[in-house]
C-alpha cells in the first residue's frame, strides 16, 4: 500500500499558502460545541491546547508530571532555529530548507520541510511577544549562533535555556486559557489507551497515578504530542519518565509508525561513569560553536587531557571534515566519536569519553566572553564533575537523544487514523534520518502554534454534524477492559525481575546491535533475543504495590511497549538496506567510513503497520519524491 501524504499542488514555496487559503473554517459559535484532547503539555502540546481554546474550542490537557511546565521541552537547552538572516550571512527560507533537507540525508518530506521553514520567522515573533528573553547584541537586536549541519547563524538562543524559556511561554499560553474556562488540565493522569468509534478516534482511556483510577475521556479529536521514545535505550539524555506508551498504543490500534529506526545519538553528552547509572547528561551543543573536539593521538593514553602537548592531539572533526569541522552534523560527529574510542583513543576513567576543549577559545576571547555564553553550562559541568571547564577540557561522549521516527503523519499532521494528529517528536514528518540542531524546539512549536490550528478545524468541519461520542459507549467500555486485564496480569505476575532489569537488559541489546551502528547479523539477532525477552518479562516481571499510586505499576506498562517497539526498531533497520543520516548499516559505507545511501531502492518512507501480538508487522511505503532539491551525496568535508 502506497501512502497519501495529501501535499498540496503548486510550487513548494506556495504549498502552505494554498493549504491555508482553502482550509475548511468553523464558526465561532460550533466551535463552542467541539472538544478536544490534548495528551502531552510539553511545546507542542502546551501551544496546540492554548492556540486551539483560544480559538473557542473546548480542550482537555493531560500530562503525567504534577505540573504541565515540567514536560521535558526544558531540557532543550541550546536554542531554536529562524531564517531571519539578521546576521546577513546568507540565510533564507530555502537555505534553511536545503540544510534541513540534506541533514536529514534527503529522507524526509520536501513540503513538511519547507513549512517548518517557512513558520520559523513568525515563531521568533511570537517567542518575542511572550516575553522569552532571547540573547541580543549590543544595540538591541536578537542574537543569532550557529549549530551543527549549517555555515550560517540562525540559532536564537537564551543562554542555555532555552527551551525552559520557550516553555515558560507556551505554559503562560496555556494558563491563561485554563483561566477563563477554554482548557481542562488534568495533571498525574497517563493515557493507557486510545478509544475509536467508527474507525475515528474519540476519545481515550487515561489513568489517575495518584488514585489509580481508569478514566474515560471523549472528544472530537484526539491530540498526541508526547515528545520521544530515546529511553527505549535506558541510558539516554532523557527524562525517566519519558516513554513511548501513548504513541505505541495508538500505533496498535491502526496508527503507523515511521522511521521508528532513525534515532539520534547526541555527539556532547556526559559519558556514563558507572554500572548504576539511570540517565545521561546533554551539555548543549552550542558549545561546538567555541570547543574543539579532539582526541590523543597515541592508543590507550593514560595522561590526563591537560599533560598531552598540543602536537600529540588529533583534531578529528577538523581533519575529516574541515568545511564544517566541529559543527558538523550530529549523526556524523556522534559515530567520528565512536570510531575514535572503538580505536583506543577514548579518555575518561571508562575510556569512553573524548575532550571538548575551550583553551583557545579562552585565549581568543577572554574567559568573561565564553562566560557569558556558557556560564550556567560550566557551572552545571563543575557541579556534576567537580571539574572546572575553563581550566580544562569537558569531557563528552554521544548518548541516545532524538527520535527522528515517531507516528506517520500526513501533510495535516493526522495520523492513518482520522481524527488522531500527532506533533512534535511524536511524529517522524520533518526531519528524515537525522535532525539539525535547534530544530527540535522549532518543530514542537510550529507544530502546535501555527500548523494544527488549521489542519484541526479543517477535519473539525466534516464532522461537526457527525453524532456526538459519549463515554457510555461500548467502545470506551471495551478499550477499559482491555487496560484492566493488562494491569491485572502485571500485578498478578509471581516473577522475581524489576521492570528496571528488562529495560536495562532492553537498553544494552539495542544500544550494542541497533545502536550508533548496527548489521545484518546484529539486527537478526537482537529480533530473535527481543522475542525472548518480551516472553521472560510477561512471565517473570515482579510489581511490587497494588493497583493505586504505584509506581512499579507505570514502569511495567511502559517497559511492556518498550519492548515491543524495539522489535519494530530492528525490523525497520534490517529492511533499510542503506546507511542514511542516523541509520549507520556497517555493510553500506565507502572505504573511509562514510554513509552509502541507495536512493533508487530506498527513497520512501517506511510506514508500518500493526498485525497483532507475535506477528510481523507489514511495511507500506510512502515514496519521497524532489522537485525543489536534487538528490545529492551528502558531503561537509
Amino acid at each position: 500500500m502506497m501512502m497519501d501524504s495529501k501535499i498540496p499542488e503548486g510550487d513548494i514555496a506556495d504549498k502552505w499558502s494554498n493549504y491555508k487559503n482553502h482550509a475548511k473554517l468553523i464558526n465561532p459559535a460550533n466551535r463552542k460545541k467541539l472538544n478536544i484532547i490534548v495528551v502531552g503539555t510539553g511545546l507542542a502540546g502546551a501551544s496546540c491546547a492554548a492556540s486551539l481554546a483560544e480559538q473557542g474550542y473546548n480542550v482537555k490537557s493531560f500530562c503525567f508530571q504534577d505540573s504541565a511546565r515540567r514536560a521535558h521541552s526544558v531540557a532543550a537547552q541550546g536554542g531554536v532555529n529562524a531564517a531571519k538572516n539578521y546576521k546577513n550571512d546568507g540565510d533564507s527560507v530555502y537555505r534553511m530548507f536545503y540544510d534541513t533537507i540534506k541533514g536529514g540525508d534527503f529522507r524526509s518530506r520536501e513540503a513538511n520541510v519547507y513549512r517548518l521553514a517557512e513558520c520559523s520567522l513568525a515563531l521568533i515573533d511570537q517567542a518575542v511577544a511572550q516575553g522569552v528573553p532571547f540573547a541580543r547584541e549590543y544595540g538591541g537586536y536578537l542574537n543569532n549562533r550557529s549549530f551543527g549541519g549549517v555555515q550560517v547563524s540562525r540559532t536564537f538562543y537564551a543562554r542555555g535555556q532555552t527551551g525552559q524559556q520557550l516553555m515558560i511561554g507556551a505554559y503562560q499560553a496555556l494558563m491563561r486559557q485554563v483561566a477563563v474556562g477554554k482548557v481542562k488540565t488534568y495533571t498525574r493522569h497517563e493515557m493507557l489507551d486510545l478509544v475509536l468509534v467508527d474507525g475515528k478516534a474519540k476519545g481515550i482511556i487515561a489513568r489517575n497515578l495518584e488514585t489509580g483510577a481508569l478514566e474515560r475521556h471523549a472528544a472530537n479529536a484526539v491530540v498526541l504530542a508526547t515528545g520521544g521514545y530515546g529511553k527505549v535505550y535506558y541510558l539516554s539524555t532523557l527524562a525517566m519518565g519519558c516513554n513511548t506508551s501513548a504513541i505505541w498504543r495508538a500505533h496498535k490500534k491502526g496508527a503507523f509508525m515511521s522511521g521508528v529506526s532513525w534515532i539520534q545519538f547526541h555527539p556532547t553528552c556526559l559519558p556514563q561513569i558507572g554500572e548504576t547509572q539511570s540517565k545521561l547528561t546533554l551539555m548543549s551543543e552550542s558549545l561546538r560553536n567555541d570547543g574543539r573536539i579532539w582526541v590523543p593521538k597515541k592508543a590507550n593514553d593514560e595522561r590526563t587531557p591537560n599533560e598531552i602537548p598540543e602536537e600529540e592531539r588529533d583534531y578529528y572533526l577538523e581533519r575529516r571534515y574541515p568545511a564544517f569541522g566541529n559543527l558538523s552534523p550530529r549523526d556524523i560527529a556522534s559515530r567520528a566519536a565512536k570510531e575514535r574510542i572503538d580505536a583506543g583513543c577514548g579518555v575518561g576513567p571508562m575510556k569512553n569519553a573524548v575532550c571538548l576543549d575551550f583553551s583557545k577559545a579562552i585565549k581568543e576571547q577572554g574567559k568573561d566572553k565564553i562566560e557569558e555564553k556558557y556560564g550556567n553550562l560550566f557551572r552545571m559541568y563543575d557541579k556534576i564533575n567537580g571539574v572546572n571547564a575553563y581550566k580544562e577540557p569537558m569531557l563528552i561522549s554521544p548518548a541516545a537523544h532524538f527520535t527522528m521516527g515517531g507516528l506517520w503523519v500526513d501533510y495535516d499532521l493526522m495520523t492513518t487514523i482520522p481524527g488522531l494528529f500527532a506533533l512534535g517528536e511524536a511524529n517522524f514528518s520533518d526531519h528524515g534520518a537525522n535532525r539539525l540542531g535547534a530544530n527540535s524546539l522549532l518543530q514542537s512549536c510550529v507544530d502546535g502554534y501555527f500548523i494544527a490550528p488549521y489542519t484541526i478545524p479543517n477535519f473539525l468541519a466534516g464532522e461537526a454534524k457527525v453524532e456526538k461520542v459519549t463515554t457510555d459507549h461500548p467502545a470506551f467500555a471495551a478499550a477499559e477492559e482491555t487496560i484492566k486485564k493488562q494491569i491485572e496480569q502485571f500485578l498478578n505476575a509471581k516473577g522475581h525481575l524489576s521492570a528496571d532489569h528488562f529495560h536495562k537488559t532492553l537498553g544494552k541489546l539495542l544500544y550494542d546491535k541497533c545502536g550508533l551502528s548496527r548489521t545484518k547479523e546484529s539486527l537478526e539477532d537482537a529480533i530473535v533475543e527481543l522475542k525472548a525477552l518480551k516472553k521472560s518479562f510477561d512471565k517473570d516481571v515482579k510489581i511490587t504495590g497494588d493497583g493505586q499510586m504505584n509506581s512499579e505499576l507505570e514502569k511495567a506498562g511502559r517497559v511492556s511497549d518498550f519492548l515491543e517497539l524495539g522489535e519494530l526498531m530492528c525490523h525497520d533497520a534490517l529492511q533499510r538496506e542503506e546507511s542514511c543520516g542516523a541509520h549507520f548499516r556497517e555493510e553500506y559505507q565507502t572505504p573511509d567510513g562514510e554513509a552509502v545511501r541507495n536512493d533508487e531502492d530506498f527513497c520512501y518512507v517506511s510506514a508500518w503497520e500493526w498485525k497483532g501480538e507475535g506477528k510481523k508487522p507489514e511495511l507500506h511505503k510512502e515514496p519521497l519524491i524532489f522537485e525543489a532539491v536534487a538528490l545529492t551525496v551528502r558531503s561537509y568535508k
